[in-house]
């Protein structure tokens, strides 16, 4: 069977958009978590048993228990999207970002809606409430939080991955654009993480927050998901910049 790729559209999850081809993960991810360039074989993988980490898990104490956060959750065999559907199904806020690519299969042309993040997704709830389904392993066995490690003294630990409020709102406003290249890449990109604090205030990214730089010759604000991923929007005009 023969398929190419011949172009890629946006296609928008519930709470949220898409997120670029070619994202790779940090080095102390795990196992199952595929780079986007395998998404096609995103049914690979192995089991969250063989992938736990021997760190202990530390969660944050916090005074407001019914707060809400967003959390990165990953799956294995690439079932985001069975995992991303339970959820919903059941009240909870979730963003699963996705691509709409038309391929040419036998040389039809088929739309076909793919993950942008084999195997991981975002969920917002309290701790407890994501945490029941975390650990629910009748209904998902095959979900877990996206952890990030934590240097105590000379311990580590590794704690669930909370993306800040208004970071998923921007990363959410960049997914949800139509612009064809905004970026993602593994970790931080250093331009940004010393760039000066912004705020698009007209465009088509109207509203985002994050550290402008030049990046790839264009002018770009980004986005810094610690522990997890930049996502960098396309050109953007200094006089849609305001500083924060």
């Amino acid at each position: 069977m023969d398929v190419d790729v011949v172009a890629l559209e946006d296609a928008n999850g519930q709470g949220g958009g898409d997120i670029p081809p070619g994202i790779g993960f940090a080095p102390d991810t795990f196992p199952e978590v595929q780079k986007p360039s395998l998404a096609e074989n995103s049914q690979t993988g192995v089991s969250t048993k063989n992938a736990q980490s021997n760190l202990p898990i530390k969660f944050i104490k916090r005074k407001h228990k019914d707060v809400l956060y967003w959390y990165a959750l990953r799956v294995t065999y690439g079932r985001e999207k069975k995992a991303y559907d339970y959820l919903v199904g059941k009240g909870i806020e979730a963003f699963y970002p996705t691509i709409t690519t038309v391929k040419v299969i036998d040389g039809k042309k088929k739309t076909v809606k793919e993950s942008r993040l084999p195997n991981i997704f975002f969920a917002r709830g309290t701790e407890e409430e994501i945490k029941s389904f975390v650990y629910d392993n009748i209904n998902l066995p095959y979900l877990r939080f996206y952890y990030r490690h934590v240097h105590e003294g000379t311990l580590m630990t590794r704690e669930p991955l909370i993306v800040p409020d208004n970071q998923m709102e921007s990363f959410k406003q960049i997914c949800e654009s139509k612009a064809k290249d905004i970026i993602i890449e593994t970790g931080e990109i250093t331009k940004f993480k010393i760039g000066v604090p912004v705020r698009v205030i007209d465009g088509s990214f109207k509203g985002v927050e994050g550290k402008v730089a030049r990046y790839q010759g264009q002018q770009r604000v980004a986005v810094v998901v610690e522990g997890l991923l930049t996502i960098a929007t396309a050109y953007v005009p200094s006089a849609f910049l305001e500083p924060i």
